[in-house]
């Protein structure tokens, strides 16, 4: 099945939001000028070329083109009535729709056969069961419009006889979706596909008509099975090495499911595959009766990337990848280069996906490894040993399969040819531009490569290289810098909020083992350590000055923040909008007003809220395009409770109804779908210094009202749907350490919009309400 079991990510503070230059900025000495960048979303992208354009197509009947694999075009975003690839979709596919219980289509491939035509291997899938078809459609341009020519393969018939004559079982028979069609080196058509249920299959292909050769059944099993998390298989033939590739993604697609990239080879099309290490991956499969066991296949197959993240501390920038996954590869005679296609996520961006592009380079094992960053135009050309030398920031992917982001950490490749810092070994130049590191008793090969580094805007020297057990390893340079540099970055990068309500964490290292040691006028009121205690009620705010020793070596500077920690005030009902025709706060307040009115996210601008009835007058109507941005600083502590009435229309997994955050890394969202890993029941979560998940256990139902109240105790936290509770947990994160926090209904800044009505608003700030007075909320229909 194309589901994940999500997992827990963790960033710290100290992350950085991704940065990726838009603009030509002309770079000192003899750096290059910035490249530019225009995005675009395929889930799930296959590349075909025609011409001088590259293509991608994926799910949901996307699909995007570029020139120079760094600005795009969106061609299409979505299934719908009118989209240029299939204008009349549902009725041209209408047999797999019905089928397949759904209204969307999973990863699209498209081939150019002999007839010149494009054609279009389409599936439809139920998603939370292997029911899917999987049919091909035809177009005389790469754009369409494409007309069906059928349905040839179909999965999930229940209790029924399946294509290779025996009763349908998903634990050994393949979920009939993810296809990707090729011509081997002999001209023979073939057709590799499935995802989770039996594993991955592989048919011969009529060149001629598209569709399978008869007599096939399901193909040929090449790996996975028993609902293991392997899908998106892609196979490409190299020339140098006279090896077929079969590239497949692990784990689950979503932000928190541990997607990551895996490859095995064969001298033949149709298998059999092996790792690194010589396994047979036709024998790679789960555990029987043990649904999307991670654990019996993770250490299979040779992983090329998964989550990471060059991460920053204070002083530097950092940037990463989320579930990478679902790729396709093109080798370009052209310019004689590999190039890796695939979607990514992004650390701290929920569910917004983009296309990536990767050169690859087979290592002297014979073996692809990715390079760091996105591709901008590099080649493999020859670099000097003295060039190599430095620090480096050095990733390691290893072999799991999770939602943990590999951090990066700093290693120094030293003249005398020794790995120092916090990994240690030994390394060689060999040749031209290719690299042994011997580390832990691993040999990993690959190649040095001058890349683009958009955080750093500028070239620098990167390494990737793959170990015979199948675990990536890449290198960053950084930039040289003597410990007074170092120290001014650290001290430039330094910041506190000038208004300070509750603890904070004080950072006590920066860059490159710098370390902060703190000092504080006034202990007693913000210590040293960032524990707050606030004068009471009716007394003066008290300024503190908090001081940072900023020291690498013997270098030192001091800077000095001048805070100030207002004494507390009564708690209570801070806000009440009762959206009942307007967006007003009803509560007599004047530090907090109306809401107004967003776009699509919360920073966006734009939108409409209309009005309907509701649960006492009326209620704001939210369109799944729009939301609500209300006043900041709503909530100012650690105790608050959060009350109002929901109705979806539908459910959408990751959309917010309520969302508050002190920033982009620091929020906390109540979303009526979970995502899967709760079984995609209603739940609030809240992304810090690390993932907290409070589920439910029920689902909200569409088309009904629903009361939600939680509420925040110093970390107890407790969840209540219509007066019951059903969520009781210790830890939650501390959001609110300053008074400019800022909050939403509908919208956040990543996920879709929500789309029902929302009415009843109440904000209590510095009060957690007991059960009998949620009870008496929510008695209110």
């Amino acid at each position: 099945m194309k589901r994940t079991t999500m997992y827990r990510l963790f960033i710290g503070f100290l992350l950085l939001a991704i940065m990726i230059p838009t603009a030509s900025l002309a770079q000192s000495g003899d750096q290059k000028e910035a490249p530019s960048f225009t995005e675009a979303s395929v889930h799930d992208p296959s590349v075909i070329k025609v011409e001088d354009t590259f293509y991608v197509f994926g799910s949901h009947l996307a699909a995007a083109k570029t020139e120079d694999l760094r600005n795009w075009t969106q061609i299409a975003t979505h299934v719908h009535e009118g989209n240029p690839l299939i204008p009349n979709v549902f009725v041209e596919l209408a047999e797999a729709f019905e089928w397949a219980n759904s209204n969307t289509l999973w990863a699209a491939d498209v081939i150019q056969l002999e007839d010149g035509r494009f054609y279009m291997y389409y599936n439809a899938c139920q998603g939370d069961a292997p029911r899917s078809a999987l049919g091909v459609a035809v177009a005389d341009d790469i754009e369409g419009p494409y007309e069906n020519l059928g349905v040839f393969l179909k999965s999930g018939m229940w209790g029924e006889e399946s294509p290779d004559g025996t009763i349908y079982d998903a634990n050994v028979h393949p979920n009939a979706i993810d296809p990707h069609v090729f011509f081997d080196e002999e001209g023979k058509l073939w057709m590799v596909y499935g995802s989770y249920s039996g594993g991955i299959f592989i048919l011969e292909m009529d060149p001629d008509t598209g569709f399978p050769l008869p007599g096939q059944g399901y193909g040929t099993h090449l790996m996975g099975g028993n609902h293991s998390r392997i899908e998106a298989p892609y196979i490409h033939y190299d020339k140098e090495t006279e090896y077929y590739y079969l590239y497949v993604t692990f784990g689950g697609l979503d932000s928190t499911g541990g997607y990551n990239m895996r490859v095995a080879r064969s001298k033949q099309p149709d298998g059999p595959y092996v790792d690194g290490e010589g396994h047979l991956m036709s024998e790679v499969r789960g555990a029987p009766g043990t649904l999307f066991d991670d654990a019996s296949i993770e250490p299979y197959g040779v992983k090329q990337m998964g989550n990471f993240l060059f991460k920053r501390e204070l002083g530097e920038r950092g940037t990463g990848y989320v579930s990478p996954g679902h790729n396709s590869v093109y080798y370009d005679d052209e310019v004689d280069k590999i190039f890796l296609f695939f979607h990514t996520r992004f650390p701290e961006r929920g569910e917004a996906h983009e296309i990536r592009v990767h050169q690859m380079f087979m290592n002297r094992k014979g073996w692809p490894v990715i390079a760091p960053y996105r591709y901008t135009g590099e080649s493999l050309e020859k670099v000097k040993a003295k060039e190599v030398i430095g620090d480096y920031q050095w990733i390691n992917h290893g072999k799991e399969i999770s939602a943990e982001i590999k951090e990066s950490v700093t290693v120094r490749l030293e003249k005398n040819h020794k790995v120092l810092g916090d990994v240690t070994g030994k390394w060689k130049k060999v040749g031209d531009y290719h690299v042994e590191l011997q580390i832990d008793g691993e040999t990993y090969y690959g190649v040095f490569l001058r890349q683009w580094d958009p955080v750093a805007e500028r070239e620098v020297m990167t390494f990737t290289a793959l170990s015979e057990e199948g675990i990536a390893i890449w290198g960053s340079q950084l930039e040289e810098k003597t410990d007074n540099e170092i120290v001014d970055a650290v001290y430039d990068d330094l910041t506190l909020e000038g208004t300070i309500i509750s603890d904070v964490e004080l950072p006590t290292r920066g860059m490159r083992q710098t370390t902060i040691a703190w000092s504080s006028s006034h202990e007693e009121v913000l210590s040293s350590s960032g524990k707050v205690n606030r004068p009471e009620i009716g007394e003066d705010d008290v300024v503190v000055s908090l001081t940072a020793t900023i020291s690498k070596g013997s270098a030192e500077r001091i800077k000095t923040f001048e805070l100030v920690v207002p004494g507390q005030t009564e708690g209570g009902l801070v806000a009440h909008y009762p959206l009942n025709g307007t967006l007003e706060n009803a509560v007599d307040d004047a530090r907090f007003g109306s809401g107004t009115v967003t776009g699509n996210r919360i920073d966006n601008p734009g939108g409409t809220i209309a009005f309907e009835q509701g649960i006492d007058g009326e209620a704001a109507v939210f369109d799944g395009t729009t939301g609500i941005r209300l006043p900041n600083g709503l909530i100012s502590r650690n105790t608050y409770t959060v009350s109002f009435w929901l109705n979806p229309e539908q459910l959408t997994e990751f959309t917010t109804a309520f969302f508050a955050a002190r920033s982009e890394h620091h929020w906390l969202s109540f979303v009526p779908r979970g995502h899967s890993g709760m079984n995609h029941d209603t739940m609030l979560w809240a992304g810090s210094a690390q993932w907290y998940d409070a589920g439910t256990g029920v689902k909200l139902p569409v088309g009904e009202w629903s009361h939600v109240a939680f509420s925040v105790d110093n970390g107890e936290i407790v969840i209540y749907l219509n007066g019951e509770e059903r969520f009781r947990g210790e830890n939650f994160p501390n959001l609110f350490t300053t008074p400019n926090a800022y909050f939403a209904l509908g919208v956040n800044h990543w996920d879709a919009p929500f789309q029902g009505m929302i009415d009843e608003l109440r904000i209590y700030d510095g009060v957690a309400l007991t059960r009998e007075e949620i009870v008496h909320l929510a008695k209110q229909k």
